[in-house]
């Protein structure tokens, strides 16, 4: 297909148009995150960070610049503005990839490991929710590749040279010490296994770190400048050196990462993560072979050495896991086992539309599914049985490749349109435009919630502070003259609260409950 290479982004793109437009944000960091850019902003800092009040020295200050910068421009967050940076770096990632491996497989399998990598499970999930670990894979693949352009002479300059001391600290700058040690750990273990000391020196020498020391001291100075020597403590060394020692939290076994990695690559984990397992015992790899390989292990044994774990750490590596298994790919003699690797999420792809009937007729959906959401299951349904079908007849995988990940799209473009009927179950802003809209109905001042999850950051919809209360609170009136906002199924497990609020009007919001005790007082 000619122009690929532009239609393929543009597809992608309005693919996951309606979840960037309709989607709410989901309040366990999504609204944390614009509450801390709120915060930011009211009291005029740029690298000092405060959550609820509370100093947060958790990420840099890079992403929150952007939330920042859609306050400023827009008078709102707006979930469209602030995808952009999470799907743009996703694009980006994917060309310089293609880039990369231009000179070695032609552009079908390119076409096919856009595809394969972008419907990767995590990637996909990280290409649409506002996270900082797209931004910082990206600059994390611009420094390897600017790597691999000095490695190779194809840019040995003063400028390359620069440019990956650049992006390394921008990747620092955006998540923190793994966007940082991800390059520099893979490109020193890779010239060591190369026994190129020259190149090292040159891509690690004097400016590198010369760069990298005056980019950091600029930002240390200004964290100092603007929150003291205990928040520059917290971000150097609590954040960092006790996360990674010993976690206060996400802490995880060492073996954690063998595990989320089969879903992350969902549904090509079993083809990309078999077929770089054979390679490596049927063949040798070349150079760039093993650089991809080299950043893949070493990032992962890095990552499973420290104390906290997510399965979105791993972020970096699925380019590389993708990538590398479609060159090792290229000249391996297609089996029934890469076929059988494709054709099991293809069956169960093809499963969709017979669950999608069954779960309504079960307890395990808290919500109706409507129409989109059948288009959606009935398309993915149809991808996996073409997909099973192209395994059948075409000798390569491409085909098939392609139309389990553009079903998948297709299937995702469909399914956003169910976002308004569904967001009351993935965040809290129909909740709270309901609440104020029952409270501008009467008298009632400020604002109650009882057993819901992460309700802090609420006040980024209702521009108040929330208060969390019990259920002695609630029946000792301590809340009347506020608007109540509750979890129904936790309601309907308390004889006591559910008498007590038994002869007040129930406003249902999805899974909650919204009650007004100004108009109607406990007794």
């Amino acid at each position: 297909m000619k122009h690929w290479k532009t239609l393929l982004p543009i597809f992608i793109f309005t693919a996951l148009l309606p979840v960037m437009i309709l989607r709410d944000y989901t309040p366990s960091n999504e609204l944390r995150y614009l509450n801390i850019a709120d915060e930011a902003i009211a009291d005029g800092n740029l690298f000092v960070f405060t959550n609820q009040g509370e100093p947060y020295a958790d990420k840099p200050p890079i992403y929150f610049w952007f939330v920042m910068l859609g306050k400023v421009l827009f008078g709102g967050h707006y979930m469209w503005f602030l995808s952009l940076f999470s799907i743009i770096p996703a694009l980006v990632t994917l060309g310089v990839m293609n880039r990369w491996v231009g000179s070695r497989i032609d552009e079908r399998d390119q076409r096919s490991a856009s595809l394969m990598t972008m419907c990767s499970g995590l990637y996909l999930g990280l290409a649409v929710v506002l996270r900082m670990d797209m931004l910082m894979c990206m600059f994390i693949v611009l420094a390897l590749y600017t790597f691999w352009q000095i490695y190779t002479g194809e840019r040995d300059t003063a400028t390359a040279r620069a440019l990956f001391a650049i992006y390394t600290f921008l990747a620092l700058f955006t998540k923190g010490p793994v966007g940082v040690l991800v390059p520099i750990v893979a490109v020193v273990v890779f010239l060591t296994l190369q026994r190129d000391r020259r190149t090292l020196g040159k891509v690690l020498g004097w400016h590198f770190w010369g760069i990298l020391l005056v980019c950091c001291a600029a930002w240390w100075g200004a964290v100092w400048a603007e929150g003291g020597e205990e928040y520059l403590n917290n971000l150097l060394f609590h954040q960092t050196i006790d996360r990674a020692v010993d976690a206060f939290h996400h802490k995880e076994p060492f073996y954690y990462y063998t595990i989320t990695v089969w879903y992350s690559l969902a549904p090509f984990s079993l083809l990309a993560i078999g077929a770089i397992v054979a390679g490596a015992f049927t063949r040798t790899f070349d150079a760039l072979e093993r650089l991809f390989a080299t950043i893949i292990v070493t990032t992962f044994v890095m990552l499973s050495v420290f104390s906290s774990k997510l399965a979105v750490y791993l972020a970096p590596t699925f380019p590389f896991f993708i990538y590398l298994a479609v060159l090792l790919l290229r000249d391996a003699k297609i089996t029934w086992a890469h076929r059988a690797a494709i054709g099991i999420p293809a069956a169960i792809f093809a499963c969709a539309p017979v669950v999608a009937i069954i779960l309504p007729h079960t307890d395990l959906l808290s919500f109706e599914l409507d129409g989109w959401c059948y288009a959606a299951t009935a398309l993915l349904g149809a991808s996996g049985v073409a997909t099973i079908w192209l395994l059948c007849r075409d000798k390569r995988l491409n085909a098939a490749i392609d139309t389990l990940a553009g079903g998948l799209l297709v299937a995702l473009f469909f399914g956003g349109f169910a976002l308004p009927t569904l967001n009351s179950e993935i965040g809290y802003g129909n909740l709270c435009r309901q609440a104020q809209a029952v409270a501008e109905t009467g008298d009632a001042e400020g604002y109650y919630v009882w057993k819901i999850r992460r309700p802090e950051n609420m006040d980024v919809y209702l521009g108040e502070d929330i208060v969390e209360v019990t259920t002695e609170d609630i029946v000792a009136g301590r809340c009347n003259g506020g608007i109540l906002m509750l979890s129904t199924r936790h309601l309907e497990r308390d004889a006591t609260l559910s008498t007590a609020l038994a002869e007040h009007k129930q406003n249902a919001v999805g899974g909650y409950a919204i009650f007004d005790l100004a108009t109607h007082p406990v007794q």
